[in-house]
């Protein structure tokens, strides 16, 4: 099997980004890790979400694009994990992206975890809920100032909290 340089520079590059993630968690304690949430079992997960939640909170599934009714909605409030209800997102940190997902520019601080994922053929970042690990959806750097990130979320994974 032949590498060409592109390929090399890719995986290079996707190795060191993989690393650089392992390293930082292996620094940053996991204040989650006590979690009863983490405890229960994928039957239980089943019986406790709908159907479209549990295949990406716990499957690491993908809402349609344009079908979540919390992508259109902007009143004031806080977006939380539909899995354990940890507050994820404020509403003034959304915007419309336009790509059909519920997006925010930043997070709540220590609410989530990330990992590489490589699933398609560029790297994406995903991120979880830290306190139940269900799937949210991809961090991406073509965000809004000031941070430059779109934090893409499923719907079905959110509940939203008015104020």
């Amino acid at each position: 099997m032949s590498l060409d340089r592109r390929s090399f520079l890719i995986s290079a590059a996707a190795l060191g980004a993989c690393s650089r993630q392992i390293a930082a968690r292996a620094t940053t304690p996991d204040r989650y890790a006590a979690s009863p949430w983490r405890k229960l079992t994928p039957a239980q997960w089943q019986a406790r979400l709908p159907p479209a939640s549990f295949q990406v909170l716990r499957q690491e599934g993908t809402e349609a694009a344009f079908s979540s009714p919390l992508d259109k909605l902007y009143g004031p409030g806080v977006y939380a994990c539909l899995g354990c209800g940890l507050p994820l997102f404020k509403s003034q940190w959304k915007f419309d992206s336009g790509t059909g997902w519920p997006s925010f520019w930043t997070e709540t601080p220590g609410t989530l975890t990330k990992k590489a994922d490589y699933t398609l053929i560029e790297p994406r970042t995903e991120y979880h809920c830290a306190q139940c690990l269900g799937h949210q959806g991809h961090v991406f750097h073509d965000g809004p100032k000031p941070t430059g990130l779109r934090y893409c979320n499923n719907g079905v994974s959110l509940k939203f909290i008015p104020a």
